[in-house]
């Protein structure tokens, strides 16, 4: 008896979710096209935090994202250790890796001499990293198969008709496929159409303004180190304050090295932005305007001369998420989000990539467990979207919440940390919230959809 044939699938948007789950897909001959309303491949930002969990997952997805990352990565420590990881205490059998060094902001001194508050570290073999955004674009757009790619469309509306779902785009045009899966990030158009299917209004799938904005920019090796040394441009750094923090890591883009640098300000009054994401999250600002929001909060010293490092103009981006409009649900039929576009985060927590990739494992596992039991048809496609749901909503929602708790806690906003000497509750706290990012068993989760989706396919075949 032969297989039937597998269905095809419509990813939306191709960025790094997108083109990441392609190669999984294309791994298992799962037949797909890429829309993406770009005319090129191009990725917002510059640094992107990979955590322990991050590379479970890619090893999982795919065995050479590892080794390139490898190659690629920026660890923590002095920019030409590129690809190599360091030791908190080498030498003393300690196996932990620094994640970031949480510094007062407010304090005076310099960079090179001011000690940390406290230390969080990954403490479980392996360290977190970051990779040029850009950079990491080109490593997939050269795994994936480009030719799924069609550029210049633009989603307005998915619909379901004759049992075919419908892809309509901007231009005028349409597409169908069996299935859609929605790659198209924080500002998802899929997750709109998604709410709507679900009856609670296209509205609620769009994203909120979480309360704050940052500045970002990339500073020269050279200016770094000039401003605060070797040593602590060399590592990830929290500067802490008052409604405001400032978070810096080193980044490699080719062969240029940089220290990445990312201002984040508490919009007091919340009328910054709009509520509602507006077509571009980015204004132009100036180093004036960065340094007037810091200055005003306290900060000076190694924080100020960060600052003015900087270009005269540079980024101003809202940060938006959907803290105040979670999801019900990431499926409705043949239609499905996944990544930013089901659960769009502040990135306080440093993991929104690694969740990406923890979702693209456990998605890869449910269609490899119903190609094993000739069962991923066009039928069964909706079964393997409601166990992607199951096995991921709770974990995703959970890093949209506590990522918006963690900035105001590195911000100085919550009653229970404000006492005097309360860094060490503070670090308690930030450790166990890593610990729960950092400490996701792919293996486990593999094992755990292959079980769900193999009950589900069972049931649907007896039904």
């Amino acid at each position: 008896m032969s297989s039937p044939p597998l269905p095809h699938l419509a990813l939306i948007g191709a960025g790094i979710t997108s083109l990441t789950l392609s190669i999984r897909l294309s791994a298992l001959a799962i037949p797909h096209t890429i829309y993406e309303q770009s005319a090129s491949l191009t990725e917002l930002g510059a640094g992107l935090g990979f955590g322990p969990n991050a590379v479970r997952a890619l090893e999982y997805i795919d065995p050479r994202l590892v080794e390139i990352f490898n190659k690629t990565a920026t660890f923590v420590g002095n920019p030409s250790h590129q690809g190599k990881e360091l030791l908190v205490q080498e030498g003393k059998g300690v196996d932990e890796r620094v994640w970031i060094e949480f510094l007062n902001g407010t304090k005076q001194g310099g960079g090179e001499t001011l000690k940390p508050e406290f230390v969080i570290t990954t403490g479980n073999g392996r360290g977190h990293a970051a990779v040029h955004r850009g950079q990491w674009l080109d490593v997939l757009g050269g795994l994936a198969d480009k030719e799924r790619i069609i550029f210049g469309k633009r989603v307005v509306d998915v619909v379901c008709l004759d049992g075919k779902m419908r892809i309509v785009f901007a231009d005028g045009t349409e597409a169908g496929a069996d299935g859609v899966v929605g790659c198209d990030g924080v500002k998802s158009k899929v997750r709109e159409v998604l709410m709507g299917m679900l009856g609670e209004g296209r509205e609620r799938g769009k994203c909120g303004y979480s309360g704050k904005y940052a500045y970002r920019c990339l500073v020269p090796w050279e200016k770094a180190v000039e401003a605060v040394g070797d040593d602590r441009a060399g590592v990830s750094s929290l500067w802490m304050g008052l409604n405001r923090h400032l978070l810096t890591f080193p980044v490699h883009r080719q062969s240029e090295q940089f220290l990445n640098l990312v201002a984040f300000v508490t919009d007091e009054d919340g009328q910054m932005w709009p509520q509602e994401a507006p077509a571009s999250l980015t204004l132009p600002a100036t180093k004036a305007d960065a340094l007037r929001d810091f200055e005003q909060a306290g900060f000076s010293g190694s924080v100020r001369r960060l600052l003015e490092m900087t270009k005269e103009r540079m980024d101003k981006w809202g940060l938006y998420d959907v803290a105040d409009r979670p999801l019900s649900k990431f499926y409705f039929g043949r239609i499905m989000v996944i990544g930013d576009a089901a659960h769009a985060s502040t990135p306080h927590h440093g993991s929104g990539a690694g969740f990406c990739m923890e979702d693209i494992s456990v998605l890869g596992a449910l269609f490899e467990e119903s190609i094993a039991h000739q069962s991923l048809t066009v039928e069964t496609l909706e079964d393997v979207f409601a166990a992607f749901d199951c096995q991921r909503r709770e974990r995703d929602q959970w890093l949209v919440n506590s990522s918006r708790r963690a900035a105001d806690l590195y911000q100085w906003r919550i009653p229970d940390f404000l006492e005097p000497n309360s860094f060490e509750k503070m670090k308690a706290d930030i450790e166990q919230r890593q610990e729960h990012c950092w400490g996701f068993n792919v293996e486990a989760a593999v094992r755990e959809a292959k079980k769900h989706i193999s009950e589900r396919l069972t049931l649907h075949t007896q039904s």
